[in-house]
């Protein structure tokens, strides 16, 4: 009998992927699947419990980490051989008959782990590695082994030089799919509760080749493993979480010694790591409103020369403190304006960013004749480089744009260009869902998941690589109730070179899922309504909105204190100001898991109204439909109340 374990929190959709694929694996073996919730809101319960009755659900009440989440069910698991997969997984159909077979197989057997790919079709090297020896940490964090990964002597983390398509016995296996033996695991123990997230795996494989048993890793089947669902992996926190576990795993396992001199080095490699993500990050921010500041400049001292040396109307030439202050300070405004505007939010919109120079432009001028006489060079050389500004600031985006693609359209979120592998029905149900979920498409065709010919289908399946290269398609979407995960795998292995995402739609799900990359968490095209206060500039416009009225109400506070809610405002305008609360926020009071985030507000949406029934139909039409000037029609009814 086998025992499958998954431990979920709050990836209700990858999870639904995941059962679907385990009922297709298990079928002809006896089994048993558990999995166990750690106090998710986004009704993963509920959808174990309306989808998957066969499933033996344990709903924790609070986030017990992963080891402990599992831990809960080995101890009630009967199998003779334990799974514990990951939700963010999708297994072949063979996946399981093919682990249990080369289990019997060996005497020595302890575990076992898979070839494991990405949502892009890409190896994952955590499929196989070496033990986190002090050394080997150390070619990893200072990059020896990824300079030199195919060396036995610097590649010993990921084992890079042992062939992914063949067998091997290794030391470690990831926790995302860890096919165990129970007498094994009986005898070693369970996962230590020590490690809340990382480094369980690795103490648990190092435990297993302790007792004698031995770790394998399997090429015979692949798994997919979107990964990213719990923690962004490039993220600070993950780096912290990650090397932290090593800390743990060489305090129990290593000397004293060795120990101490390991969890210094890992320290310091955390700081190090963060560093470097800091860094990346600035970076990554400050690239463009870089690169705008010395395109707008250039254009701004072009103008400025010629027009004071051509001009007949300047007597005299600018004085340097022109050219080295103030322009810096018309170009500041601009790139301001750009910002709060959303130009520089991901994905690109060319109309937020014209938008925003325009407004900078706009009030530069309106500005400008207000300014004493002294600083008030040239209107022209204003109005001109403004214009300049609004004009390069796309043409910059084109440029790049087409110096990366060769062709124009600049737009960070390219439009899909997809191909449906499918049925004609499913077909139709996954256009419908596209079409529904509002997905920027260039075009979509229908390749015919059968050997046969159909009306309406671009062709067959047999004929994908040349309706690839002829319809140029960057997005594939596999319909897992027309073809097995196993010839979907093959698929995305075979183009995993091809910079193609893939996408998976459930049987009978309304979710299609995929992932672009390792470090990526999972996407989801829903049919679920699109938030306007979910959106990066509108989330701003609402923080600047708490600020501005903030310092208002402080400029008029004696006459707020004859206002009915007057004294309420201002009791609260530190928490505003701190970032601790927010204007207006759900009427609930809590946010729900069906809306975006919010702090808690002073007032809301709901007003003077009691009906308490209608709340939640209140706060979703106000995070669908949010606008500035709804909360400030809000506040004004609610102090004149």
């Amino acid at each position: 009998m086998l025992s499958i374990v998954i431990v979920n929190y709050n990836v209700k959709h990858f999870l639904e992927q995941t059962l679907r694929s385990v009922n297709k694996a298990i079928q002809g073996l006896e089994t048993e699947v558990f999995v166990v919730d750690n106090n998710s809101v986004d009704g993963s319960v509920e959808l174990v419990e309306s989808k998957f009755p066969w499933v033996k659900l344990i709903a924790l009440k609070e986030n017990t980490g992963f080891s402990r989440g599992n831990n809960v069910a080995i101890k009630k698991a009967k199998g003779d051989y334990i799974l514990l997969l990951n939700p963010d997984t999708v297994l072949q159909e063979d996946t399981l008959k093919i682990c249990l077979e080369f289990a019997d197989q060996r005497d020595d057997f302890g575990a076992l782990g898979v070839r494991m790919i990405d949502g892009k079709g890409k190896f994952l090297p955590e499929s196989k590695r070496g033990l986190p020896t002090p050394r080997r940490a150390f070619y990893k964090m200072c990059g020896l082994s990824f300079l030199l990964p195919k060396s036995k002597e610097f590649g010993g983390y990921h084992l890079k030089y042992l062939d992914e398509h063949k067998n091997h016995e290794v030391e470690v296996l990831s926790g995302a799919f860890m096919f165990m033996k129970s007498s094994v695991l009986d005898q070693v123990g369970l996962l230590d509760e020590t490690f809340f997230m990382y480094g369980e795996d690795i103490d648990l494989s190092y435990r297993i080749t302790q007792s004698g048993a031995k770790n394998y890793y399997c090429s015979d089947t692949t798994v997919i493993h979107y990964k990213g669902e719990s923690t962004k992996k490039k993220s600070a926190n993950y780096i912290k979480i990650f090397y932290q576990a090593m800390v743990i795993f060489a305090n129990k396992h290593y000397s004293k010694k060795m120990a101490g001199s390991f969890a210094a080095f890992i320290n310091l490699a955390i700081w190090l790591r963060a560093l470097l993500a800091l860094c990346h990050g600035t970076f990554k921010r400050l690239v463009w409103p870089v690169l705008d500041f010395i395109a707008i400049y250039v254009g701004f001292l072009g103008i400025a020369k010629y027009w004071e040396k051509y001009n007949k109307f300047v007597l005299n030439f600018y004085p340097d403190s022109f050219y080295q202050m103030f322009i810096p300070i018309y170009i500041v405004v601009i790139l301001t304006t750009v910002f709060l505007s959303g130009g520089y939010d991901k994905p690109l919109s060319q109309k937020r960013l014209i938008r925003g120079a325009l407004t900078g432009s706009i009030l530069l001028i309106a500005i400008y004749a207000f300014l004493p006489r002294d600083y008030r060079f040239s209107r022209a050389i204003l109005g001109l480089g403004s214009a300049w500004a609004v004009l390069i600031l796309p043409a910059l985006r084109e440029l790049v744009f087409f110096a990366k693609n060769k062709r124009f359209g600049a737009n960070d979120q390219e439009l899909l260009r997809i191909a449906i592998i499918s049925l004609e029905r499913e077909h139709q149900r996954i256009n419908s869902l596209l079409s529904q979920s509002q997905v920027k498409m260039d075009h979509c065709i229908w390749i015919n998941s059968s050997s046969e010919k159909a009306d309406g289908a671009t062709g067959q399946i047999g004929q994908l690589d040349e309706i690839i290269d002829i319809f140029k398609i960057n997005t594939i979407i596999f319909s897992a109730k027309d073809i097995d995960n196993s010839e979907i795998m093959g698929f995305m292995s075979q183009l995993a070179d091809q910079n193609i995402q893939f996408k998976i739609v459930p049987e009978q799900s309304l979710f299609i899922i995929g992932s672009n990359s390792k470090n990526q968490p999972g996407e989801l095209y829903t049919i679920d309504i699109k938030f306007d206060i979910a959106k990066t500039h509108i989330k701003r416009k609402k923080r600047i909105l708490d600020i501005a009225i903030a310092m208002l109400s402080i400029a008029l506070l004696p006459l707020l204190l004859f206002f009915k809610n007057g004294r309420a405002l201002i009791k609260n305008i530190p928490k505003v100001i701190l970032g601790i609360k927010t204007i207006v926020s759900y009427s609930s009071g809590e946010n729900t898991p069906r809306l975006p985030q919010l702090k808690p507000g002073i007032l809301s949406p709901m007003g003077n109204h009691q009906d308490r029934s209608l709340s939640e139909n209140i706060n979703l039409a106000y995070a669908r439909d949010y606008s500035v000037y709804k909360d400030l029609g809000l506040l004004s009814r609610w102090l004149f109340a």
